[in-house]
């Protein structure tokens, strides 16, 4: 079956002759008497009527018409039906994220604001998750992206603070050198027990300094709590932990220096024909973290 064929047909119907429908296929007259043709001689069976004057439609042709018709009309249908998903951002985004990614939800919130025709499913994971193989969209990474075929555009770096309560710095002192940090609890982020080993650097040099983990956890919720109960010193990332620093809830600690920055990248399988909604979501993002929320103040 050729749907070309039938398209050409029904459209010489519609138009009422050869050169009006051509005019319309955009296509020569010949070519359009030649796909009547092909369609005749593959069905066995004459469809139209050939006058100097005038088409008409043989008995035949008219049934065939009826079913003809109502297929070209589902084709446009379904055209119409991927043109207008292409011009306008709708339909369901299914995105991955790290667990712990709070700060996601005023970004989204604006973003289903501006689009009410998207629903969209966040599916927050630490797994690496493959996109093509469980159908996401778009998966937003942290750190050091492994190579891959994925398209990766950048969507800044989170910092990471030392803090701990003003109680705890109190009765257990404030470290004044990252070699001071060995003598001090931390509530670590993670799994396992024991420690860990944190690099710091205040710009011009960097140091390993192991830790002693009184805590460890994998729940930066708890994490946050732990340290403003005073259990011990911790590094937050700042999106969790910059209100209560600015109110003087969480203490810096040693903040001449930093911990490394986590880059953030939003991944996609391919840029050929991206869909609007992928492509307004990305933007999004970028324009939604540059520079990132929690930046927008004055930073402790």
């Amino acid at each position: 079956m050729d749907l070309n064929e039938i398209i050409v047909f029904a459209r010489v119907v519609q138009a009422g002759s050869f050169t009006a429908a051509a005019r319309a296929l955009s296509m020569p007259k010949s070519t359009v008497s030649r796909k009547v043709l092909e369609l005749e001689e593959r069905l066995g069976s004459r469809l139209l009527q050939r006058t100097t004057r005038k088409l008409s439609l043989t008995d035949v042709g008219r049934a065939y018409y009826e079913h003809a018709e109502r297929i070209v009309g589902e084709l446009e249908e379904a055209e119409r039906a991927v043109s207008d998903l292409e011009q306008a951002p709708r339909g369901l985004l299914r995105v991955t994220a790290p667990l712990n990614f709070a700060f996601l939800g005023p970004i989204i919130g604006a973003y289903l604001a501006r689009h009410p025709e998207v629903q969209l499913e966040l599916v927050c994971t630490d797994r690496v998750v493959d996109l093509v193989e469980e159908r996401f969209d778009i998966g937003l990474r942290a750190g050091p992206l492994a190579d891959s075929a994925l398209i990766a555009r950048g969507l800044g770096n989170i910092r990471r603070l030392l803090v701990a309560s003003r109680g705890y710095l109190r009765k257990r002192g404030r470290p004044r050198a990252p070699e001071d940090l060995s003598a001090h609890d931390f509530i670590v982020f993670g799994a396992g027990s024991g420690g860990a080993n944190y690099r710091l650097t205040d710009g011009t040099r960097s140091v390993d300094i192991p830790v002693k983990a009184r805590l460890t956890v994998n729940d930066l919720d708890v994490l946050h709590a732990a340290a403003s109960a005073g259990l011990g010193i911790a590094l937050l990332p700042i999106f969790r932990c910059l209100e209560e620093v600015r109110s003087r809830k969480l203490e810096r600690v040693l903040d001449a220096w930093d911990a490394p920055l986590t880059p953030i990248h939003a991944v996609y399988p391919s840029t050929r024909h991206l869909s609007p909604k992928v492509k307004s979501f990305v933007d999004h993002l970028q324009a939604q973290m540059s520079p990132p929320p929690w930046e927008l103040g004055p930073l402790p």
